[in-house]
């Protein structure tokens, strides 16, 4: 029998076990999805309600971790509270350019989550102006 097999570890080979265990650990990282529900939550509750434009607020960002997609939620006023208006703007083709252009939306879009974006009336609150939603095969 192999008596080195069961000898106790010197003090050194257990700090350097120790040591290998605790970057091991550091390595362990949250998952996308977590840091996505994370900073959202976190951009919505430090910036939201958030001018973004003349008549336009961002509500709120948010993920759904069921279906990966994240959602920005606006509030239009002033001109920009009539649907007839945003729709003579093609918003859908408007919103998709902005998406693909984003480089701060990389690791997601890489990831194939998608991206909602919904506006609602400042007049009428419960009243959806538009809704529009993006999957990976919209934006590649």
């Amino acid at each position: 029998m192999n008596t080195k097999l069961l000898r106790k570890p010197s003090p050194l080979q257990t700090v350097l076990l120790l040591l290998q265990t605790m970057l091991v650990l550091a390595a362990c990282q949250e998952s996308l999805e977590s840091r996505c529900y994370r900073e959202a939550k976190q951009y919505t509750e430090k910036h939201c309600p958030l001018p973004v434009e003349k008549d336009v607020v961002m509500d709120s960002m948010t993920f759904d971790r069921a279906t990966h997609t994240i959602s920005y939620v606006y509030t239009l006023s002033g001109l920009l509270d009539d649907s007839a208006t945003i729709m003579r703007q093609d918003p859908r083709q408007l919103l998709l350019q902005q998406l693909k252009n984003t480089p701060n939306l990389k690791l997601y879009k890489d990831a194939g989550y998608s991206f909602r974006y919904v506006y609602y009336s400042a007049q009428h609150p419960s009243s959806k102006l538009f809704d529009t939603t993006f999957h990976q095969e919209d934006y590649q």
